[in-house]
Protein backbone atom coordinates (compact mmCIF):
# COMPACT_ATOMS: atom_id res chain seq x y z
CA UNK A 1 0.00 0.00 0.00
CA UNK A 2 1.13 3.82 -0.91
CA UNK A 3 2.42 5.40 2.58
CA UNK A 4 0.57 9.18 3.17
CA UNK A 5 3.63 11.46 1.77
CA UNK A 6 3.68 9.16 -1.40
CA UNK A 7 -0.14 10.23 -1.83
CA UNK A 8 0.66 13.66 -0.89
CA UNK A 9 2.45 13.84 -3.58
CA UNK A 10 0.48 12.49 -5.94
CA UNK A 11 -2.60 15.21 -5.07
CA UNK A 12 -0.13 17.54 -5.89
CA UNK A 13 0.71 16.33 -9.22
CA UNK A 14 -3.15 15.54 -9.93
CA UNK A 15 -2.57 12.50 -10.38
CA UNK A 16 -5.14 11.36 -7.72
CA UNK A 17 -8.22 13.58 -5.74
CA UNK A 18 -8.88 13.94 -2.50
CA UNK A 19 -11.58 11.66 -2.34
CA UNK A 20 -9.83 8.95 -3.81
CA UNK A 21 -7.38 8.13 -1.71
CA UNK A 22 -8.87 5.16 0.24
CA UNK A 23 -8.71 3.52 -3.38
CA UNK A 24 -4.98 3.44 -3.03
CA UNK A 25 -3.82 3.13 0.59
CA UNK A 26 -6.18 2.07 4.34
CA UNK A 27 -8.53 4.30 5.82
CA UNK A 28 -5.85 5.64 8.48
CA UNK A 29 -3.18 6.45 5.67
CA UNK A 30 -5.74 8.38 3.68
CA UNK A 31 -6.72 10.41 6.76
CA UNK A 32 -3.20 11.28 7.84
CA UNK A 33 -2.16 11.98 4.02
CA UNK A 34 -5.49 14.28 3.36
CA UNK A 35 -4.38 15.93 6.50
CA UNK A 36 -1.04 16.48 5.95
CA UNK A 37 -2.02 17.70 2.92
CA UNK A 38 -4.91 20.26 4.41
CA UNK A 39 -2.24 21.63 7.23
CA UNK A 40 0.14 22.62 4.70
CA UNK A 41 -1.92 24.29 2.46
CA UNK A 42 -4.04 25.92 5.37
CA UNK A 43 -0.45 26.68 7.37
CA UNK A 44 -2.71 24.78 10.47
CA UNK A 45 -1.65 22.33 13.00
CA UNK A 46 -4.10 19.56 12.92
CA UNK A 47 -2.52 17.01 15.50
CA UNK A 48 -5.64 17.04 18.18
CA UNK A 49 -7.89 16.65 15.40
CA UNK A 50 -5.19 13.11 14.27
CA UNK A 51 -5.45 11.95 17.54
CA UNK A 52 -8.77 9.99 17.37
CA UNK A 53 -8.83 6.27 19.33
CA UNK A 54 -10.50 4.32 16.80
CA UNK A 55 -9.32 2.85 13.21
CA UNK A 56 -10.77 4.98 10.46
CA UNK A 57 -12.56 2.15 8.38
CA UNK A 58 -14.85 1.89 11.62
CA UNK A 59 -16.34 5.62 10.27
CA UNK A 60 -16.36 4.71 5.94
CA UNK A 61 -19.96 4.53 6.53
CA UNK A 62 -20.28 8.08 8.22
CA UNK A 63 -17.58 10.73 6.83
CA UNK A 64 -16.07 11.27 3.39
CA UNK A 65 -12.58 13.16 3.12
CA UNK A 66 -11.78 11.98 6.73
CA UNK A 67 -9.07 13.71 8.55
CA UNK A 68 -9.22 12.84 11.60
CA UNK A 69 -11.99 13.58 14.34
CA UNK A 70 -13.80 16.18 16.27
CA UNK A 71 -13.40 15.07 19.93
CA UNK A 72 -16.53 16.90 22.29
CA UNK A 73 -16.63 16.75 26.18
CA UNK A 74 -18.37 13.83 27.31
CA UNK A 75 -20.10 13.37 30.83
CA UNK A 76 -22.84 11.56 32.39
CA UNK A 77 -26.37 12.96 34.06
CA UNK A 78 -28.36 10.82 36.83
CA UNK A 79 -28.75 7.76 37.77
CA UNK A 80 -32.02 8.67 37.27
CA UNK A 81 -34.78 5.83 37.91
CA UNK A 82 -37.42 5.84 34.38
CA UNK A 83 -40.31 3.94 34.74
CA UNK A 84 -40.97 3.38 31.18
CA UNK A 85 -42.91 1.34 28.58
CA UNK A 86 -39.55 -0.17 27.36
CA UNK A 87 -37.01 0.63 30.04
CA UNK A 88 -37.55 0.18 34.19
CA UNK A 89 -34.96 1.16 36.75
CA UNK A 90 -32.11 3.44 37.05
CA UNK A 91 -29.93 4.72 33.71
CA UNK A 92 -27.23 7.07 33.32
CA UNK A 93 -27.82 9.57 30.54
CA UNK A 94 -24.28 10.22 28.74
CA UNK A 95 -23.93 14.01 27.47
CA UNK A 96 -21.52 15.14 24.59
CA UNK A 97 -21.45 19.10 25.11
CA UNK A 98 -19.34 22.42 25.18
CA UNK A 99 -21.97 24.01 27.29
CA UNK A 100 -20.78 24.67 31.12
CA UNK A 101 -23.50 24.19 33.39
CA UNK A 102 -25.36 21.96 31.23
CA UNK A 103 -24.60 18.60 32.62
CA UNK A 104 -25.03 19.93 36.48
CA UNK A 105 -28.39 21.51 35.64
CA UNK A 106 -29.55 18.24 33.83
CA UNK A 107 -27.94 16.24 36.94
CA UNK A 108 -29.78 18.14 39.39
CA UNK A 109 -32.88 17.99 38.01
CA UNK A 110 -32.04 13.71 38.17
CA UNK A 111 -31.42 14.04 41.44
CA UNK A 112 -34.67 15.82 42.13
CA UNK A 113 -36.45 13.52 39.84
CA UNK A 114 -35.42 10.55 42.18
CA UNK A 115 -36.29 12.17 45.07
CA UNK A 116 -39.40 11.93 43.62
CA UNK A 117 -39.85 8.14 42.80
CA UNK A 118 -38.48 8.69 39.38
CA UNK A 119 -40.46 9.66 36.66
CA UNK A 120 -42.80 7.77 34.47
CA UNK A 121 -42.21 7.98 30.55
CA UNK A 122 -43.84 6.76 27.12
CA UNK A 123 -43.54 6.20 24.02
CA UNK A 124 -47.31 7.28 22.59
CA UNK A 125 -46.77 7.01 18.68
CA UNK A 126 -44.02 5.84 16.62
CA UNK A 127 -43.07 6.53 12.53
CA UNK A 128 -40.40 7.86 10.69
CA UNK A 129 -41.72 9.31 7.48
CA UNK A 130 -40.85 10.23 3.56
CA UNK A 131 -43.34 12.21 1.50
CA UNK A 132 -42.60 12.15 -2.34
CA UNK A 133 -44.55 15.21 -4.52
CA UNK A 134 -45.85 13.86 -7.79
CA UNK A 135 -47.14 16.86 -10.50
CA UNK A 136 -50.43 15.79 -12.06
CA UNK A 137 -52.37 17.77 -14.91
CA UNK A 138 -54.90 19.21 -12.70
CA UNK A 139 -57.12 18.96 -9.67
CA UNK A 140 -59.50 16.53 -11.27
CA UNK A 141 -55.83 14.64 -11.56
CA UNK A 142 -55.09 14.91 -7.67
CA UNK A 143 -58.14 13.46 -6.79
CA UNK A 144 -58.47 10.29 -9.10
CA UNK A 145 -54.34 9.92 -7.57
CA UNK A 146 -56.03 10.39 -4.29
CA UNK A 147 -58.38 7.74 -4.79
CA UNK A 148 -56.37 5.24 -6.41
CA UNK A 149 -54.03 6.03 -3.30
CA UNK A 150 -56.55 4.84 -1.09
CA UNK A 151 -57.23 1.62 -3.34
CA UNK A 152 -54.07 0.34 -3.58
CA UNK A 153 -52.35 0.78 -0.12
CA UNK A 154 -51.78 -2.74 -0.31
CA UNK A 155 -49.56 -2.60 -3.57
CA UNK A 156 -47.68 0.30 -2.20
CA UNK A 157 -47.28 -1.77 0.88
CA UNK A 158 -45.65 -5.03 -1.08
CA UNK A 159 -43.46 -2.95 -3.31
CA UNK A 160 -41.90 -0.24 0.02
CA UNK A 161 -41.51 -3.52 2.41
CA UNK A 162 -39.94 -5.64 -0.87
CA UNK A 163 -36.65 -3.42 0.00
CA UNK A 164 -36.29 -4.09 3.75
CA UNK A 165 -36.40 -6.80 5.80
CA UNK A 166 -37.23 -4.46 9.05
CA UNK A 167 -39.33 -1.46 8.07
CA UNK A 168 -43.11 -2.05 7.57
CA UNK A 169 -45.49 0.75 5.96
CA UNK A 170 -48.17 1.68 8.14
CA UNK A 171 -49.94 4.46 6.59
CA UNK A 172 -49.68 6.44 3.25
CA UNK A 173 -51.60 10.09 3.65
CA UNK A 174 -52.34 12.27 0.68
CA UNK A 175 -52.20 15.51 0.12
CA UNK A 176 -53.12 17.92 -2.36
CA UNK A 177 -52.36 21.19 -3.25
CA UNK A 178 -53.30 22.64 -6.89
CA UNK A 179 -51.66 20.13 -9.44
CA UNK A 180 -48.73 18.83 -6.63
CA UNK A 181 -49.90 15.88 -5.11
CA UNK A 182 -47.69 14.70 -1.62
CA UNK A 183 -47.94 10.83 -0.78
CA UNK A 184 -46.54 11.21 3.21
CA UNK A 185 -45.49 7.39 4.15
CA UNK A 186 -45.25 6.40 7.55
CA UNK A 187 -43.01 3.33 8.62
CA UNK A 188 -42.51 1.47 11.33
CA UNK A 189 -38.17 1.42 11.27
CA UNK A 190 -38.19 -0.57 14.85
CA UNK A 191 -34.70 -0.09 16.30
CA UNK A 192 -33.23 1.83 13.04
CA UNK A 193 -33.79 5.89 12.66
CA UNK A 194 -34.67 4.74 9.58
CA UNK A 195 -34.55 7.49 7.16
CA UNK A 196 -32.26 5.72 4.71
CA UNK A 197 -34.97 2.97 5.15
CA UNK A 198 -37.91 5.06 4.25
CA UNK A 199 -36.27 6.69 1.77
CA UNK A 200 -35.31 3.66 -0.12
CA UNK A 201 -39.16 1.79 0.63
CA UNK A 202 -40.53 4.82 -0.78
CA UNK A 203 -38.52 5.30 -3.99
CA UNK A 204 -40.07 1.32 -5.06
CA UNK A 205 -43.40 2.64 -3.98
CA UNK A 206 -43.29 6.00 -6.16
CA UNK A 207 -42.26 3.57 -9.09
CA UNK A 208 -45.82 1.94 -8.40
CA UNK A 209 -47.24 5.23 -8.54
CA UNK A 210 -45.67 6.42 -11.85
CA UNK A 211 -46.43 3.20 -13.59
CA UNK A 212 -50.30 2.99 -12.62
CA UNK A 213 -51.07 6.44 -12.46
CA UNK A 214 -50.99 9.77 -14.45
CA UNK A 215 -48.79 11.53 -12.00
CA UNK A 216 -45.12 11.97 -12.30
CA UNK A 217 -42.68 12.38 -9.62
CA UNK A 218 -41.39 15.62 -9.02
CA UNK A 219 -38.94 14.76 -6.17
CA UNK A 220 -38.40 12.09 -3.86
CA UNK A 221 -38.65 14.25 -0.95
CA UNK A 222 -41.05 17.18 -0.76
CA UNK A 223 -40.20 19.11 1.78
CA UNK A 224 -43.47 17.49 3.76
CA UNK A 225 -41.79 14.89 5.52
CA UNK A 226 -40.77 16.95 7.19
CA UNK A 227 -36.42 16.03 7.80
CA UNK A 228 -33.88 18.75 9.77
CA UNK A 229 -36.69 21.56 9.44
CA UNK A 230 -38.87 23.35 11.75
CA UNK A 231 -42.80 21.90 10.40
CA UNK A 232 -45.79 22.36 12.10
CA UNK A 233 -46.57 18.78 10.50
CA UNK A 234 -44.18 17.34 12.96
CA UNK A 235 -45.42 18.53 15.89
CA UNK A 236 -49.04 17.80 14.80
CA UNK A 237 -48.58 14.40 13.31
CA UNK A 238 -45.00 13.00 15.18
CA UNK A 239 -42.35 11.67 13.17
CA UNK A 240 -39.77 9.25 14.14
CA UNK A 241 -40.91 8.31 17.70
CA UNK A 242 -43.88 10.84 20.12
CA UNK A 243 -42.41 10.53 23.78
CA UNK A 244 -43.46 11.94 27.26
CA UNK A 245 -42.17 11.84 30.53
CA UNK A 246 -43.88 13.13 33.46
CA UNK A 247 -43.56 13.42 37.66
CA UNK A 248 -45.20 14.46 40.78
CA UNK A 249 -42.79 16.09 43.09
CA UNK A 250 -43.78 16.50 46.44
CA UNK A 251 -43.59 20.34 48.15
CA UNK A 252 -41.13 19.68 50.70
CA UNK A 253 -39.00 18.22 47.96
CA UNK A 254 -39.38 21.12 45.69
CA UNK A 255 -38.78 23.88 48.72
CA UNK A 256 -35.84 22.13 49.66
CA UNK A 257 -34.23 20.99 46.91
CA UNK A 258 -34.98 22.98 44.46
CA UNK A 259 -35.11 26.50 46.72
CA UNK A 260 -38.92 27.24 45.41
CA UNK A 261 -42.21 26.45 45.39
CA UNK A 262 -44.32 24.89 42.89
CA UNK A 263 -46.44 27.47 42.59
CA UNK A 264 -43.30 30.00 41.56
CA UNK A 265 -42.38 26.79 39.17
CA UNK A 266 -45.99 27.06 37.37
CA UNK A 267 -45.67 30.45 37.16
CA UNK A 268 -42.68 30.65 35.25
CA UNK A 269 -43.50 27.56 32.69
CA UNK A 270 -46.72 29.25 32.21
CA UNK A 271 -45.57 33.41 31.53
CA UNK A 272 -42.49 32.07 29.52
CA UNK A 273 -42.89 28.61 27.95
CA UNK A 274 -46.50 28.93 26.95
CA UNK A 275 -47.01 32.59 26.65
CA UNK A 276 -43.65 33.52 25.87
CA UNK A 277 -43.16 30.88 23.27
CA UNK A 278 -46.75 31.95 21.88
CA UNK A 279 -45.55 35.45 20.97
CA UNK A 280 -42.80 34.48 20.07
CA UNK A 281 -44.86 32.41 17.17
CA UNK A 282 -42.23 29.08 18.65
CA UNK A 283 -43.12 25.95 17.60
CA UNK A 284 -41.65 24.21 20.79
CA UNK A 285 -43.03 25.55 24.19
CA UNK A 286 -40.46 24.46 26.53
CA UNK A 287 -37.30 26.03 28.28
CA UNK A 288 -34.17 24.06 26.83
CA UNK A 289 -35.64 20.36 25.59
CA UNK A 290 -32.50 20.65 22.56
CA UNK A 291 -29.69 21.33 25.12
CA UNK A 292 -30.59 17.55 26.33
CA UNK A 293 -31.67 16.14 22.75
CA UNK A 294 -28.29 17.33 21.11
CA UNK A 295 -25.97 16.71 23.77
CA UNK A 296 -27.73 12.99 24.21
CA UNK A 297 -27.57 12.56 20.11
CA UNK A 298 -24.09 13.73 19.89
CA UNK A 299 -22.87 10.65 22.97
CA UNK A 300 -24.95 8.17 21.15
CA UNK A 301 -24.55 8.59 17.58
CA UNK A 302 -27.35 10.36 16.78
CA UNK A 303 -28.10 12.09 13.05
CA UNK A 304 -27.34 15.93 15.03
CA UNK A 305 -29.09 18.25 12.55
CA UNK A 306 -32.83 16.12 13.80
CA UNK A 307 -32.57 17.67 16.63
CA UNK A 308 -34.82 20.52 15.24
CA UNK A 309 -37.51 18.17 15.07
CA UNK A 310 -36.33 16.85 18.63
CA UNK A 311 -36.68 20.05 20.43
CA UNK A 312 -40.34 20.37 19.35
CA UNK A 313 -41.61 19.72 22.65
CA UNK A 314 -44.25 21.24 25.43
CA UNK A 315 -43.41 21.40 29.01
CA UNK A 316 -46.33 21.62 31.49
CA UNK A 317 -46.32 22.65 35.05
CA UNK A 318 -49.33 22.62 37.40
CA UNK A 319 -49.73 22.68 41.28
CA UNK A 320 -51.43 20.20 42.81
CA UNK A 321 -52.68 19.31 46.62
CA UNK A 322 -49.40 16.95 46.80
CA UNK A 323 -46.49 19.41 45.19
CA UNK A 324 -45.55 19.94 41.65
CA UNK A 325 -46.81 17.79 38.56
CA UNK A 326 -44.64 18.70 35.60
CA UNK A 327 -44.56 17.04 31.89
CA UNK A 328 -42.60 17.30 28.74
CA UNK A 329 -43.73 15.74 25.29
CA UNK A 330 -41.65 15.79 22.31
CA UNK A 331 -43.98 15.03 19.29
CA UNK A 332 -41.20 14.29 16.59
CA UNK A 333 -37.86 12.44 18.49
CA UNK A 334 -36.14 10.52 15.92
CA UNK A 335 -33.75 7.89 17.21
CA UNK A 336 -32.07 4.85 16.55
CA UNK A 337 -30.03 2.25 18.51
CA UNK A 338 -28.14 0.09 15.01
CA UNK A 339 -26.77 2.21 11.55
CA UNK A 340 -25.73 5.41 11.26
CA UNK A 341 -23.52 6.62 13.73
CA UNK A 342 -24.70 4.36 16.16
CA UNK A 343 -21.96 1.98 15.15
CA UNK A 344 -18.62 4.44 15.68
CA UNK A 345 -17.09 3.33 19.13
CA UNK A 346 -17.60 5.97 21.13
CA UNK A 347 -21.19 6.39 20.40
CA UNK A 348 -21.55 2.22 21.04
CA UNK A 349 -20.53 2.42 24.02
CA UNK A 350 -22.27 5.27 24.90
CA UNK A 351 -25.36 3.21 24.09
CA UNK A 352 -24.38 -0.06 26.04
CA UNK A 353 -23.88 2.67 29.22
CA UNK A 354 -27.64 3.20 28.43
CA UNK A 355 -28.83 -0.41 27.84
CA UNK A 356 -29.86 -0.02 24.79
CA UNK A 357 -26.68 -1.31 22.15
CA UNK A 358 -28.25 -2.96 19.03
CA UNK A 359 -31.23 -4.52 18.26
CA UNK A 360 -34.00 -4.93 21.00
CA UNK A 361 -36.08 -7.84 22.21
CA UNK A 362 -38.72 -7.52 20.90
CA UNK A 363 -37.64 -4.78 17.51
CA UNK A 364 -38.05 -1.78 18.04
CA UNK A 365 -37.47 -1.94 21.91
CA UNK A 366 -34.36 -0.36 22.67
CA UNK A 367 -35.01 2.61 20.39
CA UNK A 368 -38.23 3.03 22.41
CA UNK A 369 -36.37 2.82 25.76
CA UNK A 370 -33.62 5.21 24.43
CA UNK A 371 -36.33 7.74 23.26
CA UNK A 372 -38.09 7.52 27.17
CA UNK A 373 -34.19 7.54 28.44
CA UNK A 374 -34.03 11.05 26.31
CA UNK A 375 -37.44 12.57 27.57
CA UNK A 376 -36.59 12.13 31.25
CA UNK A 377 -33.14 13.30 30.41
CA UNK A 378 -35.53 16.21 29.04
CA UNK A 379 -38.00 16.50 32.35
CA UNK A 380 -35.12 17.20 34.45
CA UNK A 381 -33.63 19.76 32.41
CA UNK A 382 -36.51 21.56 32.26
CA UNK A 383 -37.34 21.08 36.12
CA UNK A 384 -33.85 22.88 37.23
CA UNK A 385 -33.78 25.21 34.71
CA UNK A 386 -37.48 26.88 35.72
CA UNK A 387 -36.36 26.18 39.43
CA UNK A 388 -33.27 28.09 38.67
CA UNK A 389 -35.61 31.07 37.36
CA UNK A 390 -37.93 30.92 39.93
CA UNK A 391 -35.65 31.41 42.68
CA UNK A 392 -33.63 33.42 40.78
CA UNK A 393 -30.16 31.47 41.11
CA UNK A 394 -29.57 30.89 37.36
CA UNK A 395 -26.95 33.74 37.02
CA UNK A 396 -25.41 32.79 40.52
CA UNK A 397 -25.62 29.35 39.08
CA UNK A 398 -23.57 29.82 36.04
CA UNK A 399 -20.88 32.36 38.05
CA UNK A 400 -20.67 30.18 40.47
CA UNK A 401 -19.38 27.01 37.82
CA UNK A 402 -17.32 29.82 36.04
CA UNK A 403 -19.51 29.67 32.77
Amino acid sequence: MTDANALVQRVRDGDLSLHELEDHADADTAATARRRLVESDADAALDAVGSYGFPAERADANIENMVGAAQIPMGVAGPVTVHGGAVDGERYLPMATTEGALLASVNRGCSVLDDAGGATARVTKSGMTRAPVFRVGDVAEAEALVEWVRDNEASLRAAAEDTTSHGELDAVVPYVVGDSVFLRFRYDTKDAMGMNMATIATRAAAEVVEAETTAELIALSGNLCADKKPAAINAVEGRGRSVSADVTIPRDVVEERLHTTPEAVAEVNTRKNLVGSAKAGSLGFNAHVANVVAAVFLATGQDAAQVVEGSNAITTAEVREDGLYMSVSLASLEVGTVGGGTKLPTQSEALSLMGVAGGGDPPGSNADALAECIAVGALAGELSLLSALGSRHLSSAHESLGR
